[in-house]
């Protein structure tokens, strides 16, 4: 049997393996040192490289994200978390206006080699302000890749290429998931970006689903088996580059879609899956495209108001329902 790990564990191993591998990654953030990160990703990271490698800094989100442009610059591979995505709007200006524009302003002469770790998503009942799904915002900005894991071994596998890639990368840990276990990365393991992933087989219908929507719609494809339905299920595993190609490729043999985002329905990044399955894909589908997302509200602190805005097992296993038998 396959050794297990916590998606918790797994980012401190995928940060670990690449400080090991080069010596020009450094960390920086809030009570990543000796504390270990307020989530506890970044255990034992201080102990074993550090204060030259990882580094603790002030409580200013423009801080770390100005610092960690600079040394990316001038040759560093930084590794710079920002708490909560929520707190991306702190230092926006960085993230959109400067970050992801800099190798392009300057003709290719200067490139910023930078990975923005961040905490994302809802589900915990930690209130409008440290719950929202915001890959959607990140998604609008041209010059950023985009990575969000759904298992441990993605985890680590993604980090890796994030961490070596020589565009700037922002980098969503769900906090639903972090307690959750799955296999752990082999050795050297690298997951390159833009691969999705066929996470479940099936022939009805195509479920296409990124991090926490992952587990959550092979829930609905193992209760839906009940109902004769078969779903497959698409981990994208990165928003850019976006993988159509694994998309359209099982819409050949469902002929129908769903999307299950927990950003808000309004502007989510489900809207560009659909739309270019639109485009590119028309004749393929038997059916409407159907898209489960977050409801377009702040974010409840109480746990059964939160239930009706973000994406559920139940939401999703209607949605398929309804769609099969179009």
């Amino acid at each position: 049997m396959a050794d297990l790990t916590t998606y918790r564990d797994a980012v401190s191993d995928g940060l670990a393996r690449e400080l090991r591998r080069d010596p020009s990654v450094v960390l920086l953030g809030e009570d990543i040192g000796a504390a270990g990160g307020v989530f506890k990703t970044t255990v034992g990271l201080f102990e074993e490289f550090g204060a030259d490698r990882v580094w603790d800094t002030p409580i200013s989100e423009q801080a770390i994200m100005g610092a960690a442009m600079g040394a990316a610059m001038t040759g560093m591979r930084p590794v710079a978390e920002i708490m909560f995505s929520d707190f991306l709007a702190c230092c926006w200006d960085y993230l959109a206006n400067e970050i992801p524009k800099a190798r392009y302003m300057t003709g290719g002469q200067v490139s910023v080699p930078m990975v923005v770790r961040t905490a994302n998503g809802g589900g915990l009942g930690f209130g409008a302000q440290h719950s929202q799904s915001v890959e959607n915002w990140a998604f609008t900005v041209p010059g950023l890749k985009i990575v969000a894991p759904s298992t441990p071994a993605d985890v680590v596998g993604l980090m890796a290429s994030a961490i070596r890639s020589d565009d700037p990368v922002v980098f969503f840990e769900h906090k639903g998931l972090f307690a959750s276990k799955g296999e752990a990365a082999p050795p050297e393991h690298v997951v390159p970006l833009g691969e999705a992933r066929v996470a479940r087989p099936g022939d009805d219908v195509t479920v296409v689903a990124l991090a926490a929507t992952v587990p959550l719609a092979l829930a609905a494809a193992e209760q839906l088996v009940e109902d004769g339905i078969s779903v497959e299920v698409i981990d994208l595993r990165c928003l850019v580059p976006l993988d159509m190609a694994t998309v359209l490729g099982s819409l050949e043999r469902t002929s129908r879609l769903v999307v299950v985002e927990e950003n808000p329905y309004q502007g989510g990044w489900g809207a560009t899956v659909a739309s270019i399955v639109a485009d590119e894909g028309f004749e393929l589908l038997d059916a409407p495209v159907r898209r489960v997302a977050g409801e377009n509200v702040p974010l409840p602190f109480a746990d059964a108001l939160e239930e009706r805005v973000i994406p559920t097992t139940g939401k999703l296993v209607e949605a398929v329902r309804r769609l099969a038998s179009y």
